[in-house]
């Protein structure tokens, strides 16, 4: 079956993937300046407690040697031990990793749910009041870094007229959607505008084409003709520009998480680099690649499902 093959096919091209980020992450982490003994001690560290701590943490192996220690670390799925907070890099990451997924969950939901009825009544009212507005609306959120964004959205609805905390991350689940509905809403706008911009193009692309006319002379209904034939054949580009900015919601995320004070793995990655935790760095890292080679294998299903050539 194509469909099969074409699955298979892009499972294993996560693999060489991942080897490439492996390599790229350890040299870059050592490339930062200082190391994490010092970073440990302070400023009263001494060259005799640096080199203690770096042989304690095998730092002081020839890098080709940590390297290999990494990789074997990471098939049998121990990242190894936190330097700064002394505990395993596993179960500090599954206890915030639940934390941005739900963020960035909320984020992609509250973007698509901007995005695209925006942008039908944009393409179909092309060119008049409505369509300029929502386009000038979008394009000022576009204008913006998240970070201004998170901090107008806390002025106003935080500060000013108190709908919504000020930071955290509550207790319940509840309470989760509470906290998290302005920093969501923080990544959602930007991406909103990029998505709505996309899918108003294609819209107007497809509205144009031939078999929607043939659609038309054969007197199918307009709700027919644009949740059948429009909706399916225009949101396929759109798709993959949404795959491709998860990687910019989850760079977002490091900034909105920081100034909401949300205790996510964006967050704890800006405090590990800070700290030169060599391992926490390195596991988040792999575990951001891991979701963002996920979201484009199920970006990629979506999309042979909406039209089946593509797995041939």
């Amino acid at each position: 079956m194509p469909e099969f093959a074409y699955i298979l096919k892009r499972l294993l091209l996560i693999i060489p993937t991942l080897l490439v980020i492996l390599l790229v992450t350890f040299i870059i982490v050592r490339l930062l300046p200082g190391d994490p003994a010092s970073a440990m001690i302070g400023d009263r560290s001494q060259d005799v407690d640096v080199l203690r701590i770096n042989h304690e943490l095998g730092l002081d192996k020839p890098l080709p040697v940590q390297f290999l220690y990494f990789v074997r670390q990471v098939l049998t799925g121990n990242l190894g031990n936190s330097f700064a907070l002394h505990s395993p890099v596993n179960s500090i990451i599954a206890q915030r990793l639940p934390v941005t997924l739900l963020l960035t969950a909320m984020a992609g939901f509250f973007a698509l749910l901007l995005a695209i009825p925006l942008a039908f009544v944009s393409a179909l009212r092309r060119h008049s009041t409505t369509d300029m507005t929502i386009r000038g609306t979008f394009q000022v959120a576009l204008s913006m870094p998240p970070f201004y964004i998170g901090l107008v959205l806390l002025t106003v609805f935080s500060a000013h007229l108190h709908w919504f905390p000020v930071g955290g991350y509550g207790d319940t689940f509840v309470d989760h959607l509470y906290h998290l509905f302005l920093p969501a809403m923080t990544l959602a706008l930007s991406l909103a505008a990029v998505l709505m911009n996309s899918l108003r193009t294609s819209i107007i692309a497809v509205l144009d084409a031939e078999y929607v006319a043939f659609a038309r002379a054969k007197g199918l209904s307009r709700r027919v003709i644009l949740l059948r034939h429009v909706l399916p054949n225009a949101l396929i580009p759109t798709l993959t520009l949404f795959a491709l900015n998860i990687g910019t919601i989850i760079g977002g995320a490091v900034i909105t998480e920081t100034v909401f004070a949300i205790p996510g793995i964006c967050r704890l990655m800006v405090d590990s680099i800070f700290t030169r935790d060599y391992p926490m760095v390195q596991g988040l890292v792999i575990v951001l690649a891991v979701l963002v080679s996920v979201m484009f294998l199920l970006t990629d299903l979506v999309q042979m499902l909406l039209d089946p050539r593509r797995a041939r």
